[in-house]
């Protein structure tokens, strides 16, 4: 993919970068594997606003993705990559031999006539996904479960991936996408690659109306709030507001706020880089 830039015929265009879909070869989504989807508002089930800044933005449908991988052994073709407004990464489609279609978030380099496979059987080519058992030291993978069955939770936004650096016993040694080393069990499956569409931190809205169109109302600086709506708020002019904190009074700024005795300490080897 590449990104595209404008003239700057309109006050709109002239910081516009946004990418050229280059990639995307189809452009409605497949009937069979598309769900409704419904918008919140940032509103809980009693109606009180418990996210702000959330609201309005364009409708959307849902496509179911595929993140168990859990067809073994049966080869898949590539159909399509597509655009998915509910992810950063591109997706795709998928026609299995046994006739059954599914999405997958598609990695960096796959294309449409590419074949695909998970399970023992597979090879570490782009696509493939294989337990950890089987995969080669070093290699970049992607979409990577934490528990065996469970699905990919692990690397799966645009750009993103992390790396099989050993393994240890029934565990392997990951190297996350933020830094962090961990163990995970060599029974859990992940995919060969990086994600897709990795230009994507470098896209640029443009204009106010772009980033309402995709549900995010406009976000205002505690420090411009009043003392009722915030720790910060208050005072004559443009006062410093006190220590920076959450509305809720946590500290924002090298705080830490993860639980202590978390039972998942015990398989980080390495905390992300402060």
């Amino acid at each position: 993919m590449s990104l595209k830039k404008f003239k700057p015929t309109t006050p709109g265009q002239r910081h516009k970068i946004i990418s050229d879909y280059s990639e995307v070869t189809k452009g409605t989504p497949e009937k069979s594997l598309v769900k409704g989807k419904r918008k919140s508002g940032g509103r809980n089930n009693d109606g009180r606003m418990t996210m702000r800044y959330i609201g309005g933005g364009h409708k959307q449908k849902y496509r179911v993705i595929d993140f168990k991988r859990e067809k073994h052994d049966i080869p898949a073709t590539v159909k399509a990559i597509e655009y998915d407004p509910n992810r950063t990464a591109r997706i795709a489609l998928l026609y299995y031999a046994d006739g059954e279609k599914r999405y997958i978030i598609a990695p960096e380099g796959l294309k449409v006539g590419d074949t695909v496979m998970s399970g023992a059987k597979a090879t570490p080519t782009v696509g493939n996904t294989m337990f950890l058992s089987d995969i080669p030291l070093g290699t970049v993978i992607h979409n990577i479960e934490l528990k065996p069955g469970k699905g990919g939770a692990i690397a799966r936004g645009a750009g993103t991936y992390a790396q099989l650096n050993a393994r240890d016993g029934r565990y392997a040694i990951i190297k996350m996408p933020s830094g962090e080393t961990r163990l995970i069990l060599t029974t859990c499956l992940a995919t060969i690659g990086s994600v897709s569409n990795s230009e994507h931190n470098l896209s640029v809205s443009g204009k106010a109306g772009r980033t309402r169109w995709q549900g995010r109302r406009p976000r205002v600086r505690a420090m411009v709030m009043n003392p009722v709506d915030h720790p910060m708020g208050g005072g004559e002019g443009k006062n410093a507001g006190g220590h920076p904190r959450s509305r809720n009074g946590i500290p924002a700024k090298g705080y830490r706020t993860r639980a202590k005795k978390k039972y998942s300490d015990k398989f980080i080897i390495e905390r992300r880089k402060k």
